[in-house]
């Protein structure tokens, strides 16, 4: 059996899809509202802030993927995620499961220099703080030898269906509907951007490979990084809209963030945006040389297509 924590999102969407292509059509599904993604899917619902949920929804599994994921609320990150990676630990050790965790680049410097696995921690606000705190949680259950598992670290998400990302809200969004995108504070800096199926396809791979696990593994992403004025550009040109957008300066979200707690909760990471963001997933590339990246071309050429088979449905309706 392999699990599915946090299964309602993209990545774990997705990770069900290549799951049950590549390796398997044994899935539990588990979230607080389930549903299937394969015909042959178990669905099991949970709150992972329960030990004793999270405790019966691994029971009986191989492979458990932590995916969940929460809103863009400090707050609740803070509150959260140090129990949902505690119970997770604890639900994996109790049943001699092994762990995959789907983690982010918040606790990596906001600068320019390049991101590989070996990179430091040193986060910049609340949110990166306590992702560096529950990743060194599982690296140390992983040194101390009570739980077998990996870590699986993607840059800023894009791509289809719900995707949820400042890429996705702030950019594909608004040019798919023929709108002006916003970028923040700078459009010439080069950004790592991962495709959401090239991830959770990555992962399905990793956590079948027996011998990936006790690392830190940076899932694949396309090295030939654009500029947001060059994203936007080759979006417009794939969703045959105008490039058009606007680079919103500091003063601008801070007056949004009077307004918006979405917005005022992503401030820390407004740095990033202001360098260049290098995330190096050659590690992965070199251990498995036949995976093949999705460029951006084809990515967003697939954004295209899915919106308009969704609106010939909607039309036909």
């Amino acid at each position: 059996m392999q699990t599915i924590l946090g299964a309602s999102g993209q990545i774990g969407h997705e990770l069900a899809v290549h799951l049950r292509r590549d390796f398997t059509d044994d899935i539990r599904l588990v979230s607080r509202n389930p549903k299937k993604v394969n015909d042959g899917d178990q669905l099991h619902r949970a709150d992972l802030l329960d030990a004793g949920d999270t405790l019966r929804a691994v029971e009986g599994s191989d492979i458990v993927y932590l995916t969940a994921g929460l809103p863009m609320d400090t707050r609740l990150w803070v509150e959260q995620w140090p129990a949902i990676m505690r119970n997770t630990i604890a639900a994996c050790a109790a049943h001699g499961a092994r762990l995959v965790f789907f983690d982010n680049t918040y606790m990596y410097p906001q600068t320019a220099a390049p991101q590989t696995e070996g990179t430091a921690f040193r986060p910049h606000g609340e949110k990166g703080r306590v992702r560096a705190a529950i990743a060194t949680e599982l690296l140390a259950a992983m040194a101390q030898e009570r739980v077998t598992a990996m870590i699986c670290r993607a840059p800023e998400f894009y791509g289809p269906g719900k995707t949820q990302s400042i890429t996705n809200s702030a950019i594909i969004e608004p040019l798919v509907q023929g709108k002006a995108a916003r970028v923040f504070l700078r459009d010439d800096t080069l950004r790592s951007l991962i495709y959401t199926p090239d991830a959770s396809r990555a992962m399905a791979l990793l956590g079948n490979t027996p011998d990936a696990y006790g690392q830190t593994w940076h899932l694949p992403c396309d090295d030939d990084r654009l500029t947001y004025r060059a994203f936007i550009e080759l979006a417009a040109e794939q969703f045959g809209t105008a490039p058009r957008y606007r680079v919103l300066e500091r003063w601008q979200l801070r007056l949004a963030g009077l307004f918006s707690g979405t917005i005022r909760d992503a401030a820390e990471l407004l740095p990033r945006y202001e360098s260049d963001n290098i995330f190096v997933s050659d590690k992965f590339k070199a251990r498995f040389p036949d995976f093949r990246v999705t460029t951006f071309r084809e990515g967003l050429a697939s954004i295209r297509d899915e919106h308009l088979a969704a609106s010939g449905s909607a039309a036909g309706r």
